[in-house]
């Protein structure tokens, strides 16, 4: 058993959860991925995106990967597609098909949203290169603003989605005693060439690229706050030598099976306690 002291906001919760005898929130939906790249900075190694999420954002001041929760859209939307099709990642993750399809299609949209980063090609082998013009952003912005779907850029872009692109890695559910919770699927993605993240999020205040031992040890010596669900997959992500060892570790996981930490008041404090069977 691994256990983390909670941050005051999720004690405060958890003291009215308890005292209150409340009835857990149904979690939503939603998918986060980490943004790989090779240390530009080493011949080996190598680094992950991660955002601050902006103060008065549930989780504020915390450090994350870009993500959020699934839109209805994303299980209506019919695209073309590279990769597995629905069904499959269905087995990959334990949902039905059309749910693993609006989980896959949320990662997606979520880092192109949250991060200029697009994982699709003008066919089921490419990637588009540089989407940081003019053009780009505008349909970013539409998508963001909900005046278009993902689906339809796509579509009027001419471009396939690539969920080969995509790693399952594993998937966390929100503590019962938070009022807004989430059953997040957490998949990794390497940069594709050509494109560059870019602090367009209104939910972050902060980005960076880092190494994820190097975010271990800022954390640890109280520089930058994380939740143990970010904590855990850094360390886990850490323990691959290099980007071509990842998605072995990927393929020896499995995504669909959840974890869920326990939040334990011990006084006045609340400690989380995360089970990884």
């Amino acid at each position: 058993m691994t256990s983390f002291a909670a941050p005051e906001s999720i004690a405060a919760h958890a003291r009215r959860f308890y005292a209150e005898g409340e009835t857990p929130a149904p979690p939503r939906p939603a998918a986060t991925v980490l943004l790989l790249r090779p240390d530009p900075s080493r011949r080996s190694g190598f680094e992950v995106y991660m955002i601050r999420r902006a103060v008065g954002m549930t989780f504020g001041g915390m450090y994350a990967f870009p993500g959020g929760s699934v839109d209805p859209g994303d299980s209506e939307i019919r695209l073309d597609w590279s990769g597995p099709d629905s069904a499959g990642w269905g087995d990959r993750l334990g949902l039905a098909a059309e749910a693993a399809q609006a989980v896959v299609c949320a990662a997606a949209r979520e880092i192109f949203e949250e991060a200029g980063v697009l994982l699709a090609g003008p066919h089921p082998e490419a990637v588009v290169g540089d989407v940081s013009g003019e053009e780009w952003e505008r349909a970013r912005q539409a998508l963001v603003n909900r005046r278009t779907g993902f689906a339809d850029l796509l579509r009027d872009c001419r471009l396939t989605l690539r969920s080969d692109l995509l790693l399952a890695w594993s998937r966390w559910i929100t503590p019962e005693v938070e009022p807004r919770r989430f059953d997040t699927y957490f998949f990794v993605a390497l940069l594709p060439a050509g494109q560059r993240p870019r602090d367009v999020s209104g939910e972050a205040d902060h980005t960076t690229w880092i190494r994820p031992a190097d975010a271990l040890a800022r954390t640890e010596a109280g520089e930058i706050s994380m939740l143990p669900p970010t904590m855990i997959t850094l360390a886990e992500i850490a323990a691959c030598p290099d980007l071509a060892a990842v998605p072995a570790a990927a393929a020896g996981r499995n995504p669909a099976e959840p974890i869920l930490p326990r939040i334990e008041l011990a006084g006045d404090l609340a400690t989380a306690r995360i089970h990884l069977d």
